[in-house]
């Protein structure tokens, strides 16, 4: 990730100790004061760096058993004189995201719907067949209690755990740290960023056990993919 950039290593590898020690993140602005670079040069470091967060699909498929839970939240800002377009569960100005949370483990992916194939397809994808799935009323989980316990919380009710005492507040504090680093120190996230950003939110979450130290050295000495500028600002998987 380091080929061709004129950035001094050894502000490579400040930049990327400090974005990962800041548990809300750190803004291109701030990160371009800490390093002494232009705000423009900041950000495509940024974005370098949260492209090499995302957890590889062979590393995370059928990695959740036990107690598991999944849920959906919509990140987007109301638009003015739309906001009927912001109710709900609609996408038109929001984007999906679906989280799955096990044992201190989080994997939050960016989806375009989140009906009953899209939901269904992330559970079969990543949660071990006979594990505990537990979800709110949303129909969009209907039909998964043939390979799973699915314990059903119905939150439309003002129900925050069923009455096995199942509950899905571990997925919901995640969804709640992820909006305030977005609101508090991104301002906002556009769509085709917006899976990086929960990539980075999700992988301190995974690390917050380790040390800053401990985690710097896991991303330096794991495998890093080269992304040119154009590929980091191209339009290629937008919906």
């Amino acid at each position: 990730m380091f080929e061709g950039s004129k950035v001094p290593l050894e502000k490579w590898f400040y930049a990327i100790y400090i974005f990962l020690s800041h548990k809300k993140g750190i803004s291109s602005l701030q990160l371009a004061r800490d390093i002494e670079v232009t705000q423009a040069t900041a950000w495509y470091m940024l974005q370098k760096i949260r492209s090499n967060l995302s957890i590889p699909t062979h590393d995370i498929l059928d990695s959740f058993d036990g107690i598991v839970q999944v849920d959906e939240t919509y990140i987007g800002g109301k638009d003015k004189g739309r906001i009927w377009q912001n109710k709900g569960r609609s996408t038109k100005q929001k984007t999906a995201v679906v989280g799955v949370i096990s044992d201190n483990k989080v994997c939050a992916l960016v989806v375009k719907n989140t009906d009953g194939n899209t939901l269904k397809g992330i559970v079969y994808g990543l949660i071990k067949p006979g594990s505990t799935v537990v979800t709110d009323g949303w129909k969009g989980y209907l039909g998964i209690s043939n390979m799973y316990d699915h314990q059903i919380v119905k939150h439309s009710k003002g129900s925050y755990k069923n009455k096995e005492g199942y509950h899905t507040n571990g997925i919901e504090g995640f969804w709640s740290h992820l909006k305030r680093g977005l609101k508090c120190t991104y301002h906002s996230a556009s769509r085709k960023h917006l899976q990086k950003y929960c990539d980075e939110f999700a992988y301190t979450y995974n690390t917050r056990k380790i040390s800053d130290v401990e985690r710097f050295i896991l991303f330096i000495t794991s495998m890093h993919k080269r992304f040119s500028y154009s590929e980091l600002t191209s339009e290629l998987g937008r919906f």
